[in-house]
C-alpha cells in the first residue's frame, strides 16, 4: 500500500526538522582528553586565550595574550634602494628578468634580517598552566576513569569536561571572560573533599615562575633584537576553594581535600600599557570579588551580543551522537548525511572571530589568538598577500562588522612607516607595504625578491577597509579612512610606468605573490612588469578613491587625475592563448601549475571586477584558470577556491571544495602544496594550523548564500544541490547596511525580509528575478 502525504503534512514535517536543527546546541564534543594541541579547545575574549586539553591525571592549559610579541620597532629600509630602480626597470624592458631579480636581491630588499627573526619579532605563547591531579584511594598508576565527555559550547563560549573516578564525578568548566577580562577554570567534585591537585605555571624560555603569598606568577621579558629587553609580561593565578586547604610548595599551589576550586588567571603585557603589573593585579582582585555565577552570566551576555546576531540551518544534521572528530570522518565519507556540519563550521568561524578580536587591540594573526610555541610558524605574523585579509573576509556578511576595526587601526599605523618605504625604494608619493607586517608596522620588502617584493599588500588592505564602508554606509568612518585610501592610491599612481609593448601603465618591478615563471631562455624568475594582481588592485583602488572623494566632496583634482589614469591601465584580466587569465602581463609559462596562490583572480574575489553577468568572457577564463590550478592545496588556498566558485555561481563546485577542505588530518608539518584539511578541533590545517582557512571557508559559505557586490542583493546565488532541500538563515548582512533573513525549499526562496536602519528601496534578486523592494526599519 502506497501512502500519500498531503503537502501540508510534508511541509509541517520539514518545518519540524528545521526547527529541531536550529534548536540543537552548537558545540564541539569529544569522549576523550586531547592527546595533541590540535585536539584542544580554543577559548578567547579578544585579548586572552586559553586551550585546555582536559587530561584526567595531568592537564595542560596553553595560555595566550594577543599582544605578546618578541621584537621591536625597526627601520629596515635601504634608503639607497631607489637608485637601483632605473637599472631594474631597464633590465625588465630588455627581457632580462632574472638579472633584474639578482639586482633586487642585492640592492632592493630590506636591510638586516627583515622578517627572519628579531627585531621583526614573533607572536609567542604566553605560558602553560599545568594541573597534576590526585584521586583518593587510588594509586596514580591505576586511575581508571569513565563517562568522559569534553565539549566547547559555541552558544556560550564555555568549555567543559566531566568524568568519573571511584564513583566521584569531576567537572571542569573553562572560559576567558568577556566580563572581568580574566581566564577562569572551575574544578568541582560531586562528593565533598575529593578534589586534590597541584597547580604550576611555566614557559619554555624567558619566564620565571614564583609564588607571592597564595598567588602563582609567571613573568619575563622577550628578546627585542637589540639589547634583549623587549616586551614584558606577567601572568597571575589565584584559587578560591570550597572546603579543603591550599598551600604552596616549590612555586606550586597545592590543593587538598576541596570540593570546589575556582582558578582565576589575569595576564598582560606592556604593549601600550606601561602599568600592566598594577592593571593585572586590579583585574584579578575584581574577578575574585565577583560571584562565579555572576561572572559567568556577564561573560555569556556580552559574548552573545555578538554571537546571537546570526542563526543558520542548512537542513539535515548528523544526529547519530558522534563526537566531533568522528563526525568529521563520517562527513568526509558521506557529505550528504550532515549539512549541519557546514552550519556548525560557519558559526565556529564566527566564534573564532569574536574570541580572537577586540576593538582597540591587535587583529587576529596567522593563528588568530592561539599559539603553543615560542617560534610560531611564519612568526605568527600578519601576511599581507592574502592571509590577514582572509582573516577578515567573513566579518561583514557574518554580522560582526565592528571586528574589522582593529585591522583598520593596524593599517592606519602603517602610513608613516609606509611613506618612508615608498621614498626609500621608489622615490614615490604616498605609502606602501609589501608582504609582511607586525605590531610595529613593518612595511619594507622582505629579504628575498621571490616572495618579498610584492607591493600589492597595501592596496589589498585598502580593499578590506573599504568593504567595511560599503557594508555600513558610515560616512564618518569613510572620512577617517580616506587618507589611508588616498595615500595608497598616490603611491601606485606615482610609480606607474608605460610598458613599451602594450602602452599600458603598469608597476615595475612587479611580482605575483610567491609564484614564478619560465623565461624564453629557460631560466626562471619571479620579477616582471605589471603582474595581474597589481593591475586589478590598482584599478579597484582608483575607482574606490574616486567614489570616496565624490561622497565626501573633496579632492576633485586628484579624482580627475585618477579617472584619466584608469584609461591607461591594463584591463581587469587578459585572456591567454589557452583561454585562462594570465597571471602576468606577458603569457609566461608557470613553473608550478597547481601553485597555492591564485593571485591573478583577485578581480573575481574579493574585488568585483570579474562577474558572470558583467564580464562573461573573463568569468569563463577564470573557470579555466581554476580547473588548471586544481582543487587541492593548503587549507587557506582551498578556502579561497570556495569563494571563487561561489562568485562564479557554481554552488556544486564550491561545495566540492568545502568537502575537500573538511578532510580530517593531524599533520603539523610546514606545507606549501596539497594536503590541507581540518584538525579534530575544527581548526584549519595548512598544515600547520593557520586560522585563515577557517575564516576563508566561513566567508565561502556566506558567499554561497548571499552576494551583494554587483549593485544588488542576490539570495542563494550559489546554493549547492546538497543544501537545496530546505534551509533558513537569519541575520546575514549585505552591502548598503542591510540585514537579511531568508528561508528556502527545493532551491527556491520561500520567505525573506530585508531590514535597514531606515526604510529605503533596495534591488534584490530572488529566484532569478531582479526587483526593487522597500527595506523595513530594523
Amino acid at each position: 500500500m502506497i501512502r500519500r502525504f498531503s503537502p501540508l503534512i510534508t511541509a509541517l514535517v520539514c518545518l519540524t526538522n528545521l526547527c529541531l536543527a536550529q534548536q540543537q546546541p552548537l558545540k564541539l564534543w569529544y569522549d576523550k582528553p586531547a592527546q595533541v594541541w590540535e585536539e584542544t579547545l580554543p577559548l578567547g575574549n579578544g585579548r586572552l586565550g586559553m586551550m585546555p586539553d582536559g587530561g584526567v591525571m595531568k592537564e595542560n592549559i596553553v595560555l595566550n595574550d594577543i599582544t605578546l610579541w618578541s621584537g621591536s620597532p625597526q627601520d629596515a629600509n635601504n634608503y639607497e634602494a631607489y637608485k637601483a630602480l632605473p637599472e631594474i626597470r631597464k633590465l625588465l624592458v630588455e627581457g632580462k628578468n632574472d638579472e633584474a631579480q639578482k639586482l633586487i636581491n642585492k640592492d632592493f630588499v630590506c636591510k638586516g634580517k627583515g622578517g627572519g627573526g628579531v627585531p621583526f619579532g614573533c607572536y609567542q605563547v604566553l605560558g602553560n598552566l599545568s594541573f597534576q591531579f590526585k584521586y583518593n584511594k587510588t594509586d596514580s598508576a591505576d586511575v581508571k576513569f569513565e563517562n568522559y565527555e569534553r565539549e566547547l559550547s559555541l552558544n556560550k563560549a564555555i568549555a567543559k569536561c566531566t568524568y568519573r573516578v571511584n564513583g566521584v564525578t569531576y567537572t571542569r568548566e573553562y572560559f576567558t571572560s568577556f566580563g572581568n577580562d580574566v581566564s577562569i577554570v572551575k574544578l568541582t567534585a560531586n562528593k565533598p573533599g575529593q578534589l586534590n591537585c597541584n597547580i604550576s605555571i611555566s614557559r619554555p624560555e624567558r619566564g620565571t615562575a614564583s609564588v607571592n603569598g597564595n598567588e602563582l606568577q609567571l613573568s619575563g621579558q622577550l628578546d627585542n633584537g637589540t639589547d634583549g629587553k623587549g616586551m614584558q609580561y606577567l601572568a597571575r593565578a589565584k584559587a578560591k576553594l570550597k572546603g579543603g586547604t591550599m598551600s604552596t610548595s616549590n612555586n606550586t599551589l597545592v590543593i587538598k581535600g576541596a570540593t570546589e576550586a575556582i582558578i582565576y588567571i589575569s595576564a598582560g603585557t606592556d604593549f601600550k600599557e606601561k602599568s600592566f603589573k598594577q592593571k593585572t593585579a586590579a583585574i584579578l582582585e575584581a574577578a575574585l570579588k565577583t560571584p562565579y555565577t555572576e561572572e559567568k552570566q556577564h561573560h555569556i551576555n556580552n559574548y552573545q551580543k555578538l554571537f546571537n546576531r546570526v542563526n543558520m540551518s542548512l537542513g539535515n544534521t548528523n544526529n547519530t551522537g558522534e563526537t566531533t572528530d568522528k563526525r568529521l570522518i563520517s562527513f568526509h565519507k558521506d557529505p550528504s548525511s550532515d549539512n549541519g556540519l557546514a552550519a556548525l563550521f560557519f558559526q565556529f568561524g564566527r566564534y573564532l572571530s569574536i574570541c580572537s578580536t577586540r576593538v582597540g587591540l591587535l587583529p587576529p594573526n596567522l593563528q588568530g589568538l592561539w599559539a603553543n610555541q615560542i617560534q610560531t610558524p611564519w612568526n605568527g605574523d600578519y601576511h599581507l598577500d592574502i592571509n590577514v585579509q582572509m582573516n577578515h573576509w567573513p566579518l561583514e556578511v557574518a554580522n560582526l562588522s565592528e571586528l574589522n576595526l582593529p585591522l583598520v587601526e593596524l593599517v592606519r599605523g602603517m602610513i608613516k612607516p609606509g611613506e618612508k618605504t615608498a621614498k626609500a625604494y621608489y622615490n614615490a608619493d604616498g605609502w606602501v607595504a609589501h608582504v609582511i607586517t607586525n605590531p610595529w608596522h613593518f612595511t619594507e620588502p622582505g629579504e628575498e625578491a621571490s616572495w618579498g617584493l610584492s607591493k600589492s599588500g597595501s592596496g589589498w588592505l585598502c580593499n578590506n577597509i573599504w568593504e567595511h564602508y560599503t557594508f555600513t554606509n558610515d560616512k564618518k568612518y569613510l572620512q577617517s579612512i580616506y587618507p589611508i585610501l588616498k595615500g595608497s592610491a598616490q603611491f601606485y599612481n606615482s610609480i606607474l610606468v608605460k610598458d613599451p609593448k602594450t602602452g599600458w601603465r603598469v608597476t615595475s618591478p612587479s611580482s605575483s605573490p610567491e609564484n614564478s615563471f619560465y623565461m624564453a631562455n629557460g631560466k626562471t624568475a619571479s620579477i616582471c612588469m605589471g603582474a595581474t594582481i597589481d593591475n586589478q588592485i590598482i584599478r579597484e583602488l582608483f575607482n574606490n578613491v574616486i567614489t570616496a572623494s565624490k561622497v565626501l566632496g573633496t579632492d576633485e583634482a586628484f579624482r580627475n587625475e585618477l579617472s584619466l589614469k584608469l584609461k591607461e591601465l591594463p584591463p581587469a584580466g587578459i585572456i591567454s592563448k589557452d583561454g585562462r587569465i594570465q597571471e602576468w602581463l606577458e603569457d609566461y609559462k608557470e613553473t608550478e601549475l597547481q601553485h597555492r596562490h591564485i593571485a591573478h583572480l583577485y578581480g573575481l574575489y574579493p574585488a568585483p571586477l570579474i562577474t558572470p553577468e558583467g564580464t562573461p568572457d573573463l568569468a569563463e577564463a577564470a573557470k579555466k584558470t581554476l580547473n588548471v590550478r586544481g582543487d587541492d592545496g593548503p587549507g587557506w588556498s582551498i578556502a579561497y577556491k570556495i569563494l571563487f566558485w561561489a562568485r562564479l555561481h557554481d554552488g556544486n563546485r564550491a561545495y566540492k571544495l568545502y568537502t575537500e577542505l573538511m578532510k580530517p588530518t593531524i599533520r603539523t608539518d610546514i606545507n606549501y602544496g596539497s594536503g590541507g584539511g581540518i584538525y579534530p578541533n575544527l581548526l584549519d590545517a595548512g598544515p600547520p594550523f593557520q586560522i585563515d582557512g577557517n575564516f576563508g571557508a566561513e566567508a565561502g559559505i556566506g558567499e554561497m548564500l548571499i552576494q551583494s557586490h554587483e549593485g544588488y542583493i542576490e539570495l542563494i546565488p550559489a546554493i549547492p544541490d546538497a543544501w537545496k532541500s530546505s534551509g533558513k538563515v537569519n541575520g546575514l548582512r549585505a552591502r548598503g547596511n542591510f540585514t537579511i533573513n531568508m528561508e528556502w525549499k527545493n532551491g527556491k526562496i520561500t520567505n525573506y525580509s530585508v531590514t535597514s536602519p531606515s526604510p529605503r528601496k533596495v534591488k534584490i534578486k530572488v529566484n532569478g528575478n531582479l526587483k526593487e523592494v522597500m527595506a523595513k526599519k530594523g
